[in-house]
């Protein structure tokens, strides 16, 4: 029989950040993952504290970034790989309006570090933007793909790694912890992403998922140095390959690419750049979103010592630290969840 402090089932962006936590901690783990669910394997893994679409800061950012950066440079460290490139994201404007919008929004108290007030004329022959560009500050990508496969290395020369599918029916739970086959457990933590909806524990939760869809094209005479938004992100990656997304499909739940997503992503390319380029790569995730965009995570109604870490949309590069040290505090030194993320503010109806 196998003895750890935690089984966790999933090895994402939030499933890695719980284990971050543990680790500090010097608790043991192991994890279960089946590389079923990738979303944050196809994502970009933008860190960006506004909302480009409306002038407004993400919930909750500053401490969200104060926490993250310094945890991915430490991860950076122990794998030996590079995770974060640090770029300014462009906001393309297609009007005066939108400029004056930017810059009444940068004089914010909450955005004046996020929103430069500079208007950025453009000099890049290869993209249409008339009225230039507002720069946000503090943002850049964390190469999401890189983390996961160099963290789940780590996992198994740690022997903490099981690769396949965790089976629900043969949980069984006792007053002291849980048994997993020959596992046992004090505690259980279930990060699944859009997973979670097949999870009989949790399946209840208002998880909604959004189907997206994105492109790897090659354009060798961009040559950007920025993320560059506009109906579309376009960020440069290495070798002239740009990844441009996303499309947002709620009803269709597939993993399946589609040549309508191909259509719309191209498209919406070339409203933005007048160079040549070509689709290289598509690719399709579910991103784990809920209903009032704020992370699920807290404890099982009856087993107390089953929990959730999930529902961190599109934005899990910062958010995932956050949300797995407010879980592992709350497990272990009993501190009161933050109330946006505890599931509690729903009323769950028990399939147990």
């Amino acid at each position: 029989m196998k003895t750890v402090d935690y089984i966790i089932v999933g090895c994402g962006l939030a499933g890695i950040a719980f284990c971050e936590e543990l680790r500090f901690k010097q608790k043991t783990f192991l994890v279960f993952d089946n590389e079923s669910q990738q979303s944050s394997t196809v994502a970009a893994g933008l860190y960006n504290p506004v909302i480009l679409k409306r002038f407004s800061q993400v919930w909750n950012a500053a401490s969200q970034l104060e926490l993250a950066l310094p945890k991915y440079h430490d991860l950076e460290k122990r794998l030996k790989v590079q995770l974060d490139y640090k770029l300014p994201v462009y906001r393309r404007f297609t009007s005066v309006e939108e400029q004056n919008e930017w810059f009444i929004a940068s004089d914010k108290p909450v955005l004046s570090n996020f929103l430069s007030t500079k208007l950025i004329k453009n000099a890049n022959a290869c993209i249409d933007a008339e009225f230039g560009f507002g720069e946000v500050l503090n943002s850049g990508r964390i190469n999401t793909p890189l983390l996961v496969k160099s963290y789940k290395e780590y996992l198994r020369k740690e022997n903490a790694l099981l690769q396949e599918a965790f089976q629900y029916d043969l949980l069984e739970h006792s007053a002291d912890g849980i048994t997993y086959n020959e596992i046992k457990a004090k505690h259980i933590v279930f990060a699944e992403g859009f997973g979670l909806t097949k999870n009989p524990y949790f399946n209840t939760l208002p998880l909604n998922g959004s189907k997206g869809e994105m492109l790897t094209i090659k354009a060798p005479e961009l040559q950007i140095d920025f993320i560059l938004k506009s109906s579309v992100f376009v960020v440069p990656l290495e070798n002239n390959l740009f990844w441009v997304g996303a499309t947002y499909e709620w009803d269709d739940k597939s993993y399946q690419i589609t040549s309508r997503a191909k259509t719309e992503l191209v498209a919406k390319v070339k409203q933005i750049i007048k160079c040549d380029f070509e689709v290289i790569h598509q690719v399709a995730g579910i991103r784990p979103t809920t209903k009032d965009r704020r992370p699920l995570v807290g404890v099982h109604n009856t087993y107390k010592n089953m929990y959730v870490l999930n529902g961190l949309g599109t934005r899990g590069v910062m958010i995932s630290p956050y949300v797995a040290q407010q879980l592992v505090n709350h497990i272990e030194n009993g501190t009161a969840l933050d109330s946006e993320i505890d599931i509690k503010r729903f009323k769950v109806t028990e399939k147990i």
